[in-house]
């Protein structure tokens, strides 16, 4: 991966307006010293919701996805406790290219006080016109709470990880009831995929299965049964083996087979979530099975 050149502008108490002409700036400036000019290749809008406890990993995941996924990214980072106003980080990051770069650009803005109880107003004038809005939520949503609602009309495709969630799987319900308004992506699922096709091949074996055990995390465990009984259409009664990671299947008291492969980073998850663009029905029936609706 070829090194990224960062231009970055920070500003307090900052207006959109101005948030504006310093990209505009920025861009400028990263073309100079290239014999082309810099091709900005945004294929979305990618606004990432990232309470301070999760900046880190959120600015992590981001790093890490660098030249897959060019794109405009509003992170954002509420702070209702202080007093209103917003503040803004503005990079433009490229990547060389022969004689030209790739560049996509990274808005963080702190959302202090009122202002973090209207994101909308503060994303729709950056938003990329004619592209498609992908919103990442970090943690739990409150699913009535102003940010969530506006950011959910907001985006094209929600992206949630219901591994986050501490109250699963009641949560699903509440997910579910968004299944008709916005695209959804949840990245615990996206984590069973290779266990989910192992289970797959050992049909018709698999048919008649009444019990699992999941040693894995409690959202993967109750996604995992959901598909289940939403695939064989009869009940499944579901252990959990409560671990960090999804290490394992038991099937009526057999351990299944190990899937091949590597579980993949959250760079590459996060990743493969962006390349969708449409509902997924299988998900959405082992969600509202997972939550008895």
């Amino acid at each position: 991966m070829a090194s990224a050149l960062t231009d970055d502008w920070t500003g307090e108490d900052v207006t959109i307006g101005e948030i504006e002409r310093e990209l505009a700036r920025l861009r400028d400036e990263s073309s100079s010293g290239m014999s082309q000019p810099n091709m900005r290749t945004s294929v979305m809008t990618h606004i990432a919701w990232a309470p301070p406890e999760w900046q880190h990993a959120a600015e992590e995941t981001l790093a890490g996805m660098a030249e897959r996924h060019p794109s405009r990214t509003l992170l954002l980072v509420p702070q209702p406790e202080l007093e209103d106003g917003l503040d803004a980080l503005v990079s433009v990051r490229c990547f060389p290219v022969g004689d030209r770069a790739i560049c996509g650009e990274v808005i963080e803005l702190t959302l202090r006080g009122a202002r973090a109880s209207a994101p909308a107003s503060i994303v729709l004038p950056l938003l990329i016109s004619d592209l498609p809005v992908f919103c990442r939520w970090r943690g739990r949503p409150e699913w009535a709470s102003p940010a969530f609602r506006q950011l959910a009309e907001v985006a094209d495709r929600l992206v949630v990880d219901s591994t986050e969630w501490p109250d699963v799987p009641a949560d699903y319900a509440d997910l579910a009831e968004l299944f008709d308004r916005v695209a959804v992506s949840d990245i615990a699922w996206d984590r069973t995929e290779r266990w989910r096709g192992l289970l797959a091949s050992l049909w018709p074996g698999v048919a008649g299965v009444q019990s699992m055990t999941v040693h894995g995390t409690r959202a993967q465990a109750h996604l995992l049964r959901g598909w289940l009984v939403s695939r064989l259409g009869h009940a499944v009664k579901l252990e959990l083996d409560e671990r960090e990671r999804l290490q394992g299947i038991d099937l009526d008291n057999d351990p299944a087979p190990f899937p091949p492969g590597n579980p993949p980073n959250a760079s590459d998850v996060l990743s493969a979530q962006l390349d969708r663009f449409t509902r997924n029905p299988v998900y959405e029936a082992a969600a509202r099975t997972a939550a008895g609706v």
